[in-house]
């Protein structure tokens, strides 16, 4: 169905701008539907899209811009080039999806940094990834059963531990995840908690020409560092007889570009991502 999958690794904050603003806290977009929180597609595609210096094949990649259709000149080349007409604005041969957690790191007493994710979010990632393993129960993991886990503001009991022995195939092998060796599997509900318990955030306060604070203080909000997440993208109807071109070329764009800068706070270096191809590092 999905089989195409862009791992992202973060390498720093993440913040993207959600639809909402509650008090003094600047959020980040999350699902309606799990309050997770997520990178909406239009933000990756317009980040990828500015990777591509070549004006003709971002054009039939992602679709034209106003002042594509305006220029003149631009138009005859992309014609003349692609033997099609460029009217009006119209989607490209690409199409981008939302990108959600697979596993997200949360601070623990007892084992430093263990990643967490759960039922709902693995299924999901196997959905996408077209596998046929089984999802493991709640409280799976690969820890050392017989002890309890201390996490941020939680307590696992040892009895409620369950040995996982295929962790690493829920894992994309890569460089960037040998980093990720314990691995927790929350019931859903406790896990959307964690995440949220364990977001970034940071206080910022406006100082004045005196360097005073001048007026109050915000928190902004952000997904931690080293969480792993992935989005799937395909071609589209657009595509026609160019679907192998276009697929190949989307390809070859994220292997060259594969350091990414992704959302809002550019200037305070937040949103750099290591990301690859699902099928560079077969499982």
């Amino acid at each position: 169905m999905m089989k195409d999958l862009v791992y992202l690794y973060l390498i720093a904050p993440l913040h993207t701008g959600g639809t909402s603003q509650e008090g003094n806290l600047l959020g980040i977009a999350r699902e309606s539907h799990t309050n997770l929180p997520y990178v909406p597609s239009s933000t990756i595609r317009g980040r990828v899209r500015a990777s591509v210096e070549d004006r003709i094949q971002r054009v039939q990649l992602f679709g034209p811009e106003l002042k594509d259709i305006k220029d003149t000149d631009f138009v005859k080349d992309y014609e003349k080039q692609k033997q099609k007409h460029l009217t009006q604005l119209e989607q490209g041969d690409i199409w981008v999806g939302d990108a959600s957690i697979l596993w997200m790191p949360v601070p623990s007493l007892s084992h430093g940094v263990v990643w967490v994710s759960c039922p709902m979010l693995l299924q999901r990632w196997a959905r996408f990834n077209e596998t046929q393993l089984a999802i493991p129960p709640e409280y799976s993991t690969n820890l050392t059963t017989g002890k309890p886990v201390y996490l941020k503001d939680a307590i696992l009991k040892a009895n409620d531990l369950q040995a996982w022995g295929n962790w690493q195939d829920f894992i994309p092998s890569s460089m960037e995840t040998q980093g990720i060796k314990r691995v927790l599997v929350l019931p859903d509900q406790h896990c959307t908690t964690l995440v949220e318990m364990s977001l970034w955030r940071q206080v910022k306060i406006k100082l004045d020409e005196h360097k005073a604070v001048d007026g109050g203080f915000r928190y902004e909000e952000a997904i931690s560092p080293d969480t792993l997440m992935y989005f799937p993208w395909g071609i589209t109807t657009q595509a026609n007889g160019s679907s192998s071109q276009s697929h190949a070329a989307f390809q070859s764009m994220i292997t060259e570009h594969s350091i990414l800068q992704i959302g809002g706070q550019e200037g305070l270096g937040r949103g750099f991502v290591q990301s690859w191809l699902s099928n560079a590092n077969a499982n």
